[in-house]
């Protein structure tokens, strides 16, 4: 597993701020400003959720449980430590009662202390040397952990064989997915790059867009509007929401869909899709199901370390998902690093001079040519007589 290098950074002065908190981290980043103080409960913090923290530009990040557990060699807090963020480690869940938001406070080593210079809650100022041991530690666990993994897999696969095997569940859709490319876009890892790096294709093949919760904004973004929205409608915006996208709740395998409590009051219809596994699966069986030609998927999870790192039983879905979808399924992760588009000044110049002889030619060969280069050679012989005359 390819962990982030870590800068040894000399250990902050005291610091304060005003607390913004919140038990989801993606709920909590939409409310973050510059400099404010992040209070999360996120056991192993990954990737996609640290590089949220860091775009947010917090000044500390306090977590109420482990940032590294010991399951597995997470990548989120060597994120906020190369980024200058403080980290301050597993103060206690009672931290949610204890503080409120807008709040200001301080800290003092691992401390949190409140204006008056009392202690509020004690915790673990992370630093590299000890994220490093936490990370030895970790990687002892991996083993543990795709055992694991191939547990949930083969779970998913006794509960899942008929959706995944024959589409029995999938819901009708008025969206036309038949002999269709479609992009389906998650607010996951490289998202912004490969979105980039896929214009070209997205303005000759106009694939169907699919935005999986998040990813609807992230299209939206880019200047593109999606097709169709699916995932859970906890981290789309209500103007995306509104954007005239087909809406598909992703619900529970018994059918509760807590996502539609918050469509009825938008004032909006949808369709609901009980499934295991995750929303950007059920995109993937969705598309498939109804005949797509080609998926393209951003920032959906590609690797096992993504798997881990995402932290969740039901990533196994993934993995059988893309079983299932299998030759039809291009991942664009990775494209934004072995496609550039270069021009370099010298193409640029050779391009210009090779248009001014193709002109040269074409005209050397017609009537108005002839006449065009007479008048021009007429002038600068008047230039040159003009110019003899100055010094005659």
């Amino acid at each position: 597993m390819r962990l982030p290098v870590l800068r040894r950074r000399s250990e902050p002065t005291e610091i304060g701020g005003v607390v913004r908190l919140d038990r989801r981290t993606k709920n909590l980043t939409k409310r973050l400003n510059p400099g404010e103080i992040a209070v999360i409960h996120h056991s192993d913090l990954d990737r996609v959720s640290a590089e949220a923290l860091v775009e947010a530009h917090v000044s500390v990040v306090v977590n109420a449980v482990p940032s590294v557990s010991g399951r597995y060699p997470n990548l989120g807090p060597g994120i906020l430590l190369n980024a200058g963020i403080v980290l301050i480690d597993n103060v206690g869940p009672q931290i949610f009662e204890t503080l409120h938001e807008n709040d200001r406070i301080r800290l003092d080593g691992g401390n949190l202390l409140n204006t008056d210079g009392e202690v509020l809650a004690e915790g673990t100022l992370m630093t590299v040397d000890l994220l490093e041991q936490l990370m030895e530690d970790a990687r002892a666990g991996l083993s543990d952990q795709i055992d694991a993994f191939a547990e949930n897999t083969m779970e998913y696969l006794r509960e899942e064989k008929e959706l995944l095997l024959e589409g029995v569940g999938v819901p009708e859709v008025r969206t036309q997915f038949e002999g269709r490319h479609v992009l389906i876009v998650v607010r996951g890892y490289d998202y912004r790059s490969d979105l980039d790096a896929l214009r070209p294709y997205i303005s000759e093949y106009k694939p169907l867009l699919v935005g999986v919760d998040g990813g609807a904004d992230a299209l939206i973004e880019a200047g593109f509007k999606p097709d169709m929205i699916i995932g859970d409608m906890d981290s789309c915006s209500d103007s995306t929401l509104r954007c005239g996208a087909e809406l598909v709740v992703h619900a529970y395998r018994d059918g509760r869909a807590p996502g539609i409590e918050r469509l009825q009051e938008l004032g909006l219809e949808a369709v609901v899709f009980p499934a295991l596994g995750t929303s950007e699966d059920a995109a993937m069986l969705l598309a498939d199901s109804f005949g797509a030609e080609l998926l393209v998927a951003v920032g959906t999870h590609a690797s096992l370390v993504e798997f881990l790192d995402k932290g969740r039983a039901g990533m196994a879905s993934t993995f059988l998902t893309r079983l299932r979808v299998g030759p039809k399924l291009v991942d664009a992760k990775g494209v934004s690093r072995i496609y550039r588009s270069h021009v370099k000044s010298w193409q640029l110049v050779l391009l210009v001079l090779s248009g001014l002889f193709a002109l040269g030619v074409s005209l050397a060969f017609t009537d108005y040519g002839s006449a065009l280069g007479n008048l021009l050679l007429g002038r600068w012989n008047d230039i040159v007589y003009w110019i003899r005359g100055l010094f005659s």
